[in-house]
């Protein structure tokens, strides 16, 4: 067993004595590019959605040093044609390029060190074909494969570590990239290679329009293609989970769902669920392994209308992208759209590819940004935020007058959204003052077509002894029309399967005063 080829299969087997969601389909699918034009993929997606656990259970598979069918015979691909024609048939060269950035090692030495390290260690195990000192590492390849009539699976974890933490030193970054064109886009490649798996954060780098390596298939969080239902747990997966575990699903997807991810509408955050699972609580895991610096580090760059956007959607709203521009370097950021892309990548967003819109996809993120937005001291949302919790209290003891000072104050602090008489505006500002509700309902936003109002729809998650909330407001008119326009609505759509307490709140903004109005009824909903 060693170093860089032939690893065996004991990371995979530690994933398998834990918990384990089967994700076996990927083996299927990267099977059949395989000796093809499409051996070659790069799949990328944010930090705790399995990266490092998909790379090593490839290895297992594919390594020619160890039986792995054990691991694999009661998993989905065993199932699958092709499981028998690959298993265990491949010399596997695996390269996890973080253990070569975390070395105390100069940035411009580290291509020239894996390329030491690994030729070395391919020459000992295949000592019989006349590779010359002077030899690079692809040309031992060439060597060896000929020489033994073999094809190796090149796996690459975290492949864009370089890219990501040398992102201030372009010189390292080209020849790293360069590197990687040398293996991968040279004539004897196909010869040498039976499929290359390089997995990351972000898709390969961009020299103007065109990838690096265009021969490589991107999977993304913008693009995953058919790789979308391995980026993350389903929610058929995560029930299963919380029914086995004794968890409350609501919760579970109330913190880590929210993710579209290609076709798949509604993925959950892997391994924030695998650690609320096992500690038994929901609450945000993020931050043991992502760190919000580099939220409010791209935050902070605050290109024209980025705070605004923000704002809008930690509100529950989503916003336009155009992901097409950026370069796939965290280093070269243009604009508000690359800032927005890279969010996507990092997992901060999720993306809706089918609307081009991004949003906040749920509790555990939008701690993370409110985290971000501390961070960079934007006091008045800060103060928004901390005030939304006051004014739901108020909303839930019928105090009229307090709930339009709250109302009032928020609409104070963040006019900037569009402009201060917008009716976006004023649903966008409404969406932010009940920011907090989040914690505790599930909140329905929708910003009716034609003038004058918008909704917001409060209904309490389970275990939670609070009414449903409907809040409607107006513009230019009075607190009382609005209940009447909840009154004549078609609400039953949204508290269908509601019974219990109903708050109906009617909220007036008078464009003259610049103030707001509120009216509270209480019913009750009963089967």
């Amino acid at each position: 067993m060693g170093t860089y080829i032939n690893l065996g299969n004991e990371g995979f087997q530690s994933s398998r004595n834990s918990e384990y969601i089967d994700k076996s389909g990927l083996i299927a699918v990267v099977n059949k590019t395989l000796f093809s034009q499409r051996r070659f993929s790069c799949v990328s997606r944010s930090r705790r959605f399995g990266k490092s656990m998909a790379a090593k259970m490839l290895c297992a598979y594919y390594d020619h040093s160890v039986d792995s069918r054990s691991l694999f015979a009661d998993l989905e691909i065993a199932k699958d044609p092709s499981f028998e024609k690959h298993l265990n048939k491949y010399p596997v060269i695996y390269l996890d390029i973080t253990n070569f950035t975390t070395r105390d090692i100069p940035r411009m030495d580290i291509v020239p060190t894996i390329r030491r390290e690994v030729k070395e260690e391919v020459c000992l195990f295949y000592p019989e074909a006349k590779v010359l000192p002077e030899d690079d590492l692809m040309t031992a390849l060439i060597k060896i494969a000929e020489h033994h009539g073999i094809r190796f699976i090149m796996i690459i974890d975290e492949w864009d570590a370089i890219c990501r933490e040398a992102s201030e030193d372009k010189e390292a970054m080209d020849k790293y990239v360069n590197f990687l064109r040398r293996m991968f886009k040279g004539s004897n490649t196909e010869q040498v290679f039976a499929g290359v798996y390089m997995t990351g954060i972000l898709p390969i780098k961009k020299y103007k329009t065109e990838s690096a390596l265009n021969n490589f298939r991107e999977y993304s969080m913008i693009s995953p293609g058919n790789m979308a239902s391995y980026f993350g747990f389903t929610k058929d997966e995560v029930r299963g989970l919380a029914d086995k575990h004794g968890m409350d699903f609501d919760e579970l997807g109330k913190w880590y769902d929210g993710y579209q991810i290609g076709p798949q509408p509604s993925m959950f955050n892997p391994n924030s669920v695998m650690e609320a699972i096992e500690e038994q609580w929901c609450e945000s895991y993020w931050g043991r392994t992502g760190a919000i610096d580099a939220v409010a580090d791209y935050i902070q760059m605050n290109f024209e209308g980025l705070k605004d956007d923000i704002i809008y959607m930690l509100a529950g709203g989503r916003v336009m992208v155009n992901t097409t521009k950026f370069q796939n370097d965290m280093s070269v950021i243009k604009n508000k759209d690359d800032v927005l892309t890279v969010l996507i990548h990092l997992g901060y967003l999720s993306y809706d590819r089918n609307k081009k819109e991004c949003y906040i996809p749920n509790l555990e993120v939008a701690g993370e940004m409110e985290g971000a937005i501390k961070a960079n001291k934007w006091k008045n949302i800060t103060d928004a935020l901390q005030q939304s919790e006051q004014l739901l209290r108020s909303t839930l003891e019928s105090d009229c007058e307090a709930v339009a000072r709250g109302i009032d104050a928020a609409h104070d602090d963040n006019t900037s959204i569009l402009s201060y008489n917008n009716e976006n505006s004023l649903a966008c500002v409404l969406s932010i003052a009940y920011y907090y509700a989040h914690n505790d309902y599930i909140v329905h936003r929708e910003l009716a077509s034609g003038k004058g109002f918008a909704d917001l729809v409060l209904i309490p998650r389970k275990n939670v002894d609070s009414p449903a909330i409907i809040l409607e407001l107006k513009y230019d008119k009075n607190a009382d029309a609005a209940i009447d326009q909840i009154k004549r609505k078609n609400y039953p759509t949204k508290v269908a399967e509601y019974t219990g307490d109903l708050l109906l709140v009617g909220i007036n903004y008078d464009k003259e005063t610049k103030t707001h109005q509120c009216n509270i009824e209480k019913l009750k909903i009963e089967n």
